[in-house]
């Protein structure tokens, strides 16, 4: 427990370091549900849509011209709209590999918006427990060359995804989450 998050021992013992060139980042085209969107995100995509337009496929601009940026999940959740119920609309290929448009035109400077936050820390999921929000690692098949990889490499899920963990919880809590986890290993 950091404050009013609770932190699964997961994010500590998985090793994790993304591969794309073993993944192809299917973890933006699979699943049942686009990503999860902040209610403050979608806003913020609305304002930067014509940024983003450029970088998107004919089949991702049909789909957010039809629905708009975001959608609902089956919980009623604010969620990416999806291609064919597959494929996040902000999805483009590019050399066989998947990758977002929002954050091309964060890297190519044409907005100050990287990409939802959720798409940032995944492969951790967060949910809401009560009056606590919960960081869990989700499994799943796709990132099992990114799993390998960081135990190759020796990364820690929690050393792995610190930029986005600090974005959404800010770098004093992230200093607390270090603390915790090597009082552990003492």
């Amino acid at each position: 427990m950091i404050g009013n998050v609770l932190v699964s021992d997961e994010i500590k013992e998985r090793y994790f370091v993304c591969k794309l060139s073993a993944c192809s980042g299917d973890c933006c085209v699979e699943g049942d549900a686009g990503a999860p969107l902040e209610e403050e995100e979608i806003s913020i995509l609305e304002d930067y849509i014509d940024e983003i337009k450029p970088f998107m496929t004919d089949k991702g601009l049909d789909e957010i011209n039809s629905t708009g940026v975001f959608d609902f999940d089956a919980d009623g959740a604010y969620v990416t709209p999806l291609v064919n119920n597959r494929e996040c609309a902000f999805v483009f290929k590019e050399d066989g590999i998947n990758y977002c448009s929002i954050e091309k035109s964060f890297l190519e400077k044409k907005i100050r918006f990287q990409k939802p936050v959720s798409c940032h820390l995944y492969p951790i999921r967060l949910s809401k427990v009560g009056d606590y929000t919960a960081v869990n690692y989700h499994q799943w098949s796709i990132c099992n060359p990114a799993l390998e990889n960081g135990n190759n490499l020796g990364v820690p899920l929690y050393q792995f995804l610190k930029e986005p963990l600090v974005r959404k919880f800010g770098s004093e809590w992230y200093s607390k989450l270090i603390l915790e986890f090597e009082k552990g290993q003492e």
